[in-house]
């Protein structure tokens, strides 16, 4: 990969989540077929496609190469953005002919999309096998069982809510994900999560230790800890409640883990007792991603958000007084119904005082099933949507920028993640030319330039 390409590069990095993530195939036992896992939307679907995987893995399969040689193909859907479930659906679209190649093929629709849509996937596409929806993810083991026992010669095994055993970790990337609950108690307005996903589910303190560390063994440096509302996590562990701050300094003192990140927080979970965590344990790193949605009360109270502007940035005040090198960064949403050009103006001075690195913004688009489709028209033009996201955007550039040109001239230390790419504990993305290609290493790298996305560094 070229040098000069990097700012390229970068926005590759910011956009990966809406692209489809292709998990390593897997082939079986005597016949061996062999299956593709595809991932469309954001870490909670690349985290289900691995436990997915996993199913099989626990089954006799073992890795593939492609789509073209695959017996089965098993599609993680997720539907909080239009635009991952359009996505998601050309594809399966498109697999028509693949399955027509070879009836006996097997095709599995999952997740978020597979829960709100149902039977009418099926009805659309009839060469779909199964549909598996959100809700049912942590019993896909149970659920493919019958349909695999009648298409291949394999082995049962069983299976139960929640993977009983860490999660495999084959060819491991330098960073992983875990996932450590599932479901919302919120219910966002704007959010389909809570009735695809349903109430939050925790798993056991225990079975995360356990993944983390195959993880580890494998090769694994980097943790990302997800859930939908991730630090509101509680469980009981060794006959005590394990909240989600104990969660992190449990998993700190796994041996040989060199850094630990989660999301999505909610801003209402973010207390004291969290913030200490970042100053006492070594690998927890120092970047937090807190999603605002809007400065505007009105609008936050008919989102549902459950805090108020001034709430939220006495959080954020709270978190630079007590952690100065904390790296923020925040999602946006804009053109919710009946925002106004005050409403707007309002998010755009917050932002202005929280100062966030980053700023993942959106349009608003209703989704079917959420109270703010049923409640409220979507009223905000598409033309004033666009010109209101082109001014946060710049605003974003501006302050990610400003902030990007603070490292200048600064030594860091970056964990390696691809061929001489990589992000620092604070979640600086840095690409830079000279020293060894070592994946997964961390390295000290000189910051001697930025663009507008990354970081360029030497060594």
């Amino acid at each position: 990969m070229r040098y000069l390409d990097s700012a390229k590069n970068a926005r590759r990095e910011e956009t990966k989540m809406s692209e489809p993530i292709t998990i390593s195939s897997l082939k079986v036992f005597i016949k061996k077929p062999k299956i593709h896992v595809v991932s469309f939307g954001c870490q909670m679907s690349f985290a289900d496609s691995s436990e997915m995987a996993q199913s099989f893995l626990d089954k006799g399969f073992s890795s593939g190469e492609s789509l073209e040689t695959a017996d089965a193909v098993v599609i993680s859907t997720c539907t909080v953005r239009q635009h991952a479930e359009d996505r998601a659906i050309s594809f399966i679209g498109r697999l028509r002919k693949w399955k027509k190649q070879k009836p006996h093929r097997l095709l599995v629709v999952a997740g978020c999309a597979a829960e709100r849509l149902g039977p009418k996937l099926k009805e659309r596409f009839p060469h779909v096998d199964l549909v598996i929806g959100a809700k049912s993810i942590e019993s896909f083991s149970k659920i493919i069982e019958d349909v695999l026992s009648e298409k291949f010669d394999l082995a049962s095994e069983s299976a139960t809510d929640f993977p009983q055993t860490p999660i495999s970790t084959q060819g491991a990337a330098a960073c992983d994900f875990v996932t450590i609950m599932r479901g919302c108690n919120y219910s966002c307005s704007y959010c389909i999560v809570p009735s695809v996903r349903g109430r939050e589910k925790y798993r056991p303190v225990q079975i995360i230790i356990e993944e983390v560390i195959s993880k580890i063994e494998a090769g694994v440096k980097e943790i990302t800890l997800l859930g939908q509302t991730v630090n509101s996590y509680q469980s009981e562990y060794q006959g005590k409640t394990v909240k989600f701050p104990e969660l992190l300094r449990i998993l700190d003192e796994t041996k040989g883990l060199k850094r630990l990140r989660f999301m999505s927080p909610h801003p209402y979970y973010v207390t004291k007792e969290m913030i200490s965590v970042f100053r006492d344990c070594p690998t927890v790193c120092n970047y937090l991603h807190l999603p605002l949605q809007s400065g505007s009360n009105r609008i936050l109270k008919m989102m549902r958000r459950n805090y108020t502007r001034e709430l939220f940035m006495e959080k954020i005040l709270m978190l630079k007084s007590e952690l100065p090198n904390l790296v923020l960064s925040t999602d946006i949403i804009v053109g919710f119904p009946t925002e106004t050009e005050t409403d707007f103006d309002e998010t755009l001075s917050l932002i202005k005082d929280f100062q966030p690195a980053w700023i993942y913004s959106f349009k608003y688009s209703p989704r079917p099933g959420t109270l703010s489709s049923t409640e409220n028209p979507d009223d905000v033009p598409s033309a004033v949507k666009e010109e209101r996201l082109a001014r946060l955007n710049n605003l974003a550039r501006e302050i990610g920028r400003k902030a990007l040109q603070g490292k200048v001239g600064q030594t860091v230390e970056v964990l390696e993640e691809n061929e001489n790419f990589g992000r620092t504990r604070d979640g600086f993305k840095v690409k830079w030319k000279g020293g060894d290609k070592s994946v997964g290493e961390v390295h000290s790298v000189k910051i001697v330039d930025a663009s507008d996305f990354l970081l360029i560094g030497e060594k």
